[in-house]
């Protein structure tokens, strides 16, 4: 059967091919569009489906307000670009119509675009048979030739990450369990939730032409670095005691807090990779920003995971739709 990210590659071949004004297309965290003689507009676009993506009855409509906006900053960011204005559409059923849910859904998503200075400019209302689905699409511009794509990795780059992995997967796991909402499991549950997009350091990454290559963790880390390698034509090799596990995994004492931090998805932080001689510089510019390196860009297309017993290869186990 093929697979999402094949049949996503299909699309690319037929109808992605670049030109004077697509300089980016298919394939990326966003479009990127030739806009003036300084400036390119960054486009991406996010789908969020109940029951697949989220569950009413774990998330309330503020809630999913603020995740709809969130999961489109995080591509925005992941392409080192400053966001601008977003386009939201939604189908509810009946019921959720005659209630305040349209209403507490958009206060969601406006406080987290006032924290961005982000715009609504429009979208779209319709009713769907029994469930909610929605579109979210978010603008954004970038200094011309700056946007940073998955494709410029290079043997010897080093690997880092921003802020901490595997909380969003822990929370996934504690309201599936009927956890209380106390203590560290609620600060894991609102990291599923309620993700932070790392906007102000993706743009600040960008505008210092720091990456070679950058993507957020949506899929999973393992998954999100293969597609950096996939597109760059390299391997990496990446330590696991290196890893940022999120600090309330271990304080609850997760049994597999290493595993979530590796393959679990929508913790919105960046991936991206750094010339090695850039190392030094990234730390003094970014000393204020939590970033970590995990590893390094290889020569090749393998990836590998070393801990202190052994070296093996890595498969992509990160989320997949199909």
């Amino acid at each position: 059967m093929t697979s999402e990210f094949e049949f996503i590659d299909q699309l690319r071949r037929k109808f992605g091919k670049p030109n004077k004004r697509i300089v980016t297309g298919i394939g990326d965290d966003g479009a990127v569009i030739a806009q003036s003689s300084r400036k390119d507009m960054v486009v991406s676009a996010d789908m969020l489906v109940e029951d697949i993506d989220f569950r009413l009855g774990w998330i309330s409509p503020r809630e999913l307000g603020h995740k709809t906006l969130a999961v489109s900053l995080s591509d925005i960011a992941a392409m080192g670009a400053t966001p601008l204005w977003s386009i939201a559409s939604i189908g509810i059923p009946q019921p959720l119509w005659e209630g305040d849910f349209l209403k507490e859904f958009y206060e969601g998503w406006a406080k987290l675009a006032a924290k961005h200075h982000l715009k609504l400019v429009g979208g779209d209302i319709s009713k769907t048979p029994d469930k909610v689905v929605v579109d979210s699409t978010v603008g954004g511009e970038v200094r011309k030739g700056r946007a940073v794509s998955r494709g410029g990795a290079r043997p010897g780059d080093s690997i880092f990450v921003t802020g901490e992995l595997g909380g969003a997967a822990g929370g996934l796991k504690l309201l599936e369990a009927g956890a209380e909402r106390t203590g560290a499991a609620a600060k894991l549950i609102k990291r599923h939730l309620m993700p932070e997009p790392r906007t102000e350091i993706g743009t600040v990454l960008g505008e210092l032409q720091i990456p070679t290559a950058m993507i957020d963790i949506s899929d999973g880390l393992s998954s999100d670095l293969a597609h950096i390698c996939s597109e760059s034509g390299v391997g990496a090799r990446i330590h696991k005691n290196k890893f940022p596990v999120d600090k309330n995994l271990i304080a609850l004492n997760f049994p597999d807090g290493d595993e979530l931090a590796l393959n679990g998805g929508e913790d919105f932080e960046l991936l991206f990779t750094v010339p090695r001689y850039l190392r030094k510089d990234l730390r003094n510019k970014l000393a204020k920003l939590m970033v970590t390196e995990i590893g390094e860009i290889t020569e090749g297309g393998k990836i590998e995971l070393v801990n202190s017993e052994e070296t093996q290869e890595l498969k992509p186990r990160g989320y997949k739709h199909f």
